[in-house]
């Protein structure tokens, strides 16, 4: 385990304060944890239980639906190509969608928790 270094020498210590274990107990205890955890799984979890569907659903589709999957779309390009690639797209869009989420609602709800348990640690320590 790597310890902390020391402030530097004649100048203020501009790390951030760390707070206890017990502060980080109260903090994922208080509501506005909760709220940050339910808005994350509230978005994380259906997208990822729709993609697992949509993935079972190409591999069910290639296993057992042959005819289908080997259907021409245009010249050599068959209907299980295009689902394929479809998978990709659906990785990228997901993750971009996630991205703005994260940034929109996530992001500044644990930034606010971050501050306010390293300003309480810093009044804690001026005290």
């Amino acid at each position: 385990m790597a310890t902390e270094a020391p402030p530097p020498p004649g100048g203020a210590d501009t790390r951030p304060a760390q707070p206890p274990t017990e502060a980080f107990v109260q903090t994922q205890e208080s509501a506005e944890f909760r709220e940050l955890r339910r808005t994350h799984r509230s978005f994380a979890f259906p997208l990822t239980f729709a993609f697992i569907a949509w993935y079972l659903l190409y591999v069910l589709l290639s296993n057992y639906a042959g005819g289908l999957m080997g259907t021409q779309v245009i010249g050599n390009i068959n209907v299980a190509l295009v689902l394929g690639l479809a998978q990709f797209l659906t990785t990228f869009l997901i993750t971009w969608l996630y991205a703005r989420h994260a940034a929109r609602r996530l992001d500044p709800r644990a930034e606010a928790i971050r501050a306010r348990m390293e300003n309480e640690q810093r009044a804690e320590a001026d005290a």
